[in-house]
């Protein structure tokens, strides 16, 4: 059942996430903003205005003070969610930023992008930590295993890696799409990924066996 139709954006919305705390909802636009909703009145509490271009990514860290906001003009920012206050612009990537997360109980901060690499961010001061270079084609989707000890990227060319969210070394390259990977998830007990493609398919993964 439909609850509410929350209005404000002047262009296509690509990305929402909630607060963990649920109290807020977070929406990236290709009208260069991210508005804060009210989760339970749907009112508009706050417009983030600073991206230059398209934004295709929004996610809270675990405690819901920070929102992190990726974007087609190469940025990631990092806001104060309950005041929408700017803290900080992450720079390091060449190309788009096209998905963010944050490791569970960390302010560890992954922003996948074109440039076909995963970037790993101290998002208490914005210092870069890692570069993640293995993927040939640009990374579409980034996610944390919520037990924290991977980091899983789905790509344009067509497969799945998963790193070690403690060095970010390579675990695992996961073969068997054949088209665009989309999207990527791990399951609440962080056994199963998920991975969605362009071949028309969900795949399900085993992570410790790189089963599918």
């Amino acid at each position: 059942m439909l609850q509410q139709t929350l209005k404000g954006h002047s262009s296509w919305v690509c990305s929402v996430a909630f607060s963990p705390d649920s109290r807020l909802l977070a929406s990236g636009s290709y009208d260069e903003t991210v508005r804060l909703w009210d989760a339970a009145t749907g009112a508009l509490q706050q417009t983030l205005n600073g991206h230059s271009s398209l934004v295709f990514s929004v996610a809270f860290s675990l405690d819901s003070r920070l929102l992190a906001s990726a974007a087609y003009d190469t940025t990631v920012r990092l806001w104060d969610a309950a005041t929408g206050a700017l803290q900080q612009t992450l720079k390091g990537h060449s190309g788009s930023v096209n998905s963010v997360a944050f490791l569970p109980n960390s302010r560890l901060l992954a922003s996948g992008s074109y440039d076909e690499t995963v970037q790993l961010w101290d998002a208490a001061t914005g210092a870069l930590q890692q570069t993640l270079k293995g993927h040939s084609g640009l990374v579409c989707s980034v996610a944390f295993s919520p037990n924290s000890r991977l980091l899983a990227s789905g790509s344009y060319d067509e497969t799945v890696r998963l790193w070690d969210t403690a060095t970010g070394a390579l675990q695992q390259t996961l073969n068997g799409h054949s088209g665009l990977v989309f999207s990527v998830a791990f399951s609440p007990d962080s056994r199963l990924l998920a991975s969605a493609s362009s071949d028309k398919t969900v795949r399900l993964w085993g992570v410790a066996t790189d089963t599918l």
